[in-house]
């Protein structure tokens, strides 16, 4: 397992005591805990294992491997896992994907219709408020072990989990509560503007408390990670609070620019491109990990779950596709993309989309199985051959290994959350939009993720080409599926609006904008009434 391999712990189920923290962001999920704080707080090798939980509350979903004994009642336990509900709805909501299911809640995602009943919002916000609790436990009773410094360290972690997890509940539902301590009491709603300031105060103060660039074991965060979530952090702001911060952008993506991490060049199984590497089943040992500056870490026989990595996988593989390529026993038949994607690619397209050969593109970026897959959407429940599928991640190493699973069930590809590419990203976007950054050296980053796609300098841009148009294109490229998509959209007034439409957004077949609102998701019903404290997010 990951975890064991790299945070040296016995098991990341054996954990801390949480019995008292259950109303944090009025959460109920179901406690995990059988052991006491006193068992668990005893020694630095057992914080250490401690502080693996609060990593792993978004990763697994339970404590018991892929099912039984649920971290969430009330939702499947694969899909209540905190990377897949990402992807519901920062990647489902937009032009990068579609899904042929019919599950409760998750028609209305990708047709933006959903209320304050989806059973999936309301997952996720009972997720990121589990993470909170974990890590608010965690941080009171390591406060009190009179260990080494490295546990100052862990306490740090555990307070850039809580502020990333603070960084989704703030994008996706708006003003939340904010908790630091366990307590019984229902908490007030703070503002959006509040629950910023909250994350970037955080950020701002343990950046020094972290250990230095690229000194952490792998699986846990340093002080880079904190760079980049202010970078992130800062390009919304004027989203979050009506003021723009692109010069702090700028400044924090310059600092993790200029830290230990590397952009992977490492073609390791010789295919012409570096990019691929990134989404293997090895892509903590083959070069991509030099890029990650945060990432979920999967396991497949050790770590498992029906959502991650292994939901990535065996969603996006039906029709004629060979699950075997992709290391695994079968597809699921849902998930696909819409051609509004596939024409970000369109410069860069050799072949024809009907008949002949499959499609092939300059641009290793477009990870597109197009054999018997239709281009055009006519329907999305059921005809999994309608889209192109996404083929980007893989569980088999750079030697097309299969992953540990004997069984083919499960995956070993870790999960990239905050790579240096969309840093570089970043700095270029923030740049654009009147940040101070060099456009020079914009152009520069730019050209080393297309240098990486290309192979070569033939899709070089130039400072003529740096537009916030083709910026924002550059990002779905580089970016998609990997949860930023509707964040990008709602900066660049994208998201509900009719300037930019995609297939059956809203519902529509050529698509159709939405209403304003819908940039927040709704809190669920059975959060406000459990705490009237909370008022409902406008118009729903």
């Amino acid at each position: 397992m990951k975890y064991n391999k790299y945070l040296g712990i016995v098991s990341i189920i054996a954990v801390m005591a949480l019995s008292s923290c259950t109303d944090e962001l009025d959460q109920n999920p179901i406690d995990p805990d059988s052991f006491t704080e006193q068992n668990v707080f005893a020694n630095e090798e057992s914080v250490k294992s401690a502080l693996a939980k609060v990593y792993a509350s978004l990763v697994l979903t339970g404590q018991k491997g892929p099912d039984g004994l649920a971290d969430i009642d009330g939702i499947d336990e694969g899909t209540s896992q905190f990377s897949r509900m990402l992807f519901y709805m920062n990647e489902l909501t937009t032009d990068a994907a579609v899904v042929g299911w019919g599950d409760p809640g998750l028609p209305d995602l990708h047709e933006m219709s959903w209320s304050a009943n989806n059973t999936l919002i309301e997952a996720l916000y009972y997720r990121l408020a589990q993470v909170v609790s974990f890590s608010n436990s965690f941080i009171a009773n390591a406060a009190q072990f009179s260990g080494t410094n490295e546990v100052q360290y862990f306490i740090a972690e555990a307070r850039f989990i809580r502020a990333y997890a603070y960084y989704n509940l703030m994008d996706l539902y708006g003003g939340v509560p904010i908790t630091t301590e366990i307590s019984t009491e229902l908490p007030l709603q703070n503002s959006r503007k509040e629950v910023f300031d909250f994350v970037e105060a955080e950020l701002l103060e343990i950046q020094d408390l972290l250990k230095e660039s690229g000194t952490n074991e792998y699986g846990r965060v340093d002080r880079v990670a904190a760079w980049a979530l202010l970078s992130r952090l800062y390009l919304n702001a004027e989203v979050y609070t009506g003021e723009a911060k692109y010069n702090e952008s700028v400044s924090f993506s310059e600092k993790v620019i200029n830290s230990s991490y590397i952009i992977n060049t490492n073609d390791a199984n010789g295919n012409g491109s570096a990019y691929d590497e990134l989404f293997l089943a090895d892509n903590h040992t083959n070069g991509a990990q030099n890029e990650f500056i945060y990432a979920l870490n999967f396991d497949g026989l050790n770590s498992k779950t029906w959502a991650g990595t292994t939901f990535l996988i065996h969603a996006a593989i039906g029709g004629s596709m060979n699950a075997a390529e992709f290391g695994v026993n079968g597809g699921w038949s849902g998930l696909r993309t819409t051609k509004a994607l596939v024409d970000k690619f369109s410069d860069a397209v050799t072949g024809t989309r009907t008949g002949g050969e499959p499609i092939t593109w300059a641009d290793a970026r477009a990870m597109f199985y197009t054999d018997g897959q239709n281009y055009e959407i006519a329907t999305i429940a059921n005809e999994f051959t309608d889209g192109y599928a996404v083929t980007k991640f893989k569980n088999v190493d750079v030697n097309g290994v299969a992953g540990s699973d004997p069984t083919g069930n499960h995956t070993d590809t870790d999960l990239p959350i905050i790579r240096l590419a969309e840093i570089y990203l970043n700095y270029a976007e923030a740049t654009v939009r009147g940040g101070g950054g060099s456009p020079a050296t914009a152009v520069n980053l730019i050209n080393q993720l297309r240098e990486r796609a290309y192979g070569d300098a033939s899709g070089n841009i130039t400072a003529g080409d740096l537009t916030i148009a083709f910026v924002m294109d550059e990002r779905a490229r580089e970016l998609y599926w990997e949860g930023l998509r509707r964040t990008d959209l709602i900066r660049n007034n994208q998201f509900t609006e009719n300037s930019y439409l995609w297939p059956f957004k809203g519902g529509a077949a050529q698509g159709a904008s939405v209403g304003k609102y819908r940039a927040l998701f709704p809190f669920p019903n059975n959060i406000i009434s459990t705490n009237p404290n909370i008022k409902q997010n406008d118009q729903y």
